[in-house]
């Protein structure tokens, strides 16, 4: 080889070197895919978002943006790196509207997620009693707009208990126009996420079966729903959710686990 073509070879390598060193430094810019899967848990006071995670090497964690109005400026409201997100800072009865994106270790973040995600909060308890209309009259009914245990005939009573003494038979009523189902037997009260449009009882009552949950309809269009826990002689025990929200049908997700954890 003479000295011209060892000359040219040096050359080579040197911008082979060169090219290689410079390609070990290009900037990632290449943002990871928007979050797919929104879903959101309506719960009391709170709202819990959860969605399929993304796949990508560098992916570094997500956004959570949430705003009050379906469309226009949506505000950060956390970061997570797992995929769900707990937003304590809301109020029963108020509508939000929430979205996701992804960001990775190189700073690149993703459009917001697709899906439009919005949940009320409601109001809900556990292990209420009613006694027996017929022996306990002031202790026989219930207001799910306050939560109060009520007498069977206030006017703020939605639903009042009766036990049948000769067959042994639960009974829960209605009154001023509330309106009441049975959804069947359910595993939890979250079993039921959205209260149905039809399928209300005829007669103005149900009869109670433990494990079973329902549905109510306020007379001023409230939805709510209770699941029975315990029954007894002259007694019911259930948990309860209230959508404060008037006209809303959303009482909760069904299907999904989530860890209580914050995520903010």
């Amino acid at each position: 080889m003479n000295r011209l073509s060892m000359v040219g070879l040096a050359t080579l390598i040197l911008l082979g070197t060169a090219m290689t060193g410079c390609d070990e430094y290009v900037e990632d810019t290449t943002p990871p895919f928007k979050p797919r899967g929104v879903r959101s848990i309506t719960g009391d006071g709170r709202v819990t978002l959860v969605w399929l995670a993304n796949q990508e090497s560098d992916l570094a964690g997500y956004h959570v943006y949430r705003n009050d109005q379906p469309s226009g400026y949506f505000e950060r409201i956390g970061t997570t790196s797992d995929t769900f997100f707990i937003d304590r800072d809301v109020e029963n009865g108020r509508t939000y509207y929430y979205a996701i994106s992804a960001f990775d270790i190189h700073g690149n973040e993703s459009d917001l997620s697709d899906e439009l995600v919005f949940d009320t909060p409601r109001p809900a308890g556990e292990n209420v009693i009613l006694r027996d209309y017929h022996t306990h009259p002031s202790n026989a009914g219930w207001d799910f707009s306050t939560a109060q245990v009520v007498s069977y005939n206030d006017v703020l009573c939605d639903i009042f208990y009766e036990y049948d003494t000769t067959y042994g038979l639960h009974f829960m009523n209605t009154t001023n126009g509330t309106e009441i189902q049975d959804f069947g037997y359910t595993e939890s009260l979250d079993d039921i996420d959205y209260a149905p449009e039809e399928g209300w009882s005829r007669l103005g009552w149900v009869e109670l079966i433990r494990g079973h949950s329902y549905i109510v309809r306020t007379a001023d269009m409230h939805y709510a729903k209770f699941r029975v826990t315990a029954l007894g002689p002259g007694y019911c025990q259930f948990d309860w959710a209230y959508q404060v929200d008037q006209g809303n049908r959303e009482l909760a997700i069904k299907d999904v686990k989530t860890v209580e954890v914050e995520g903010r």
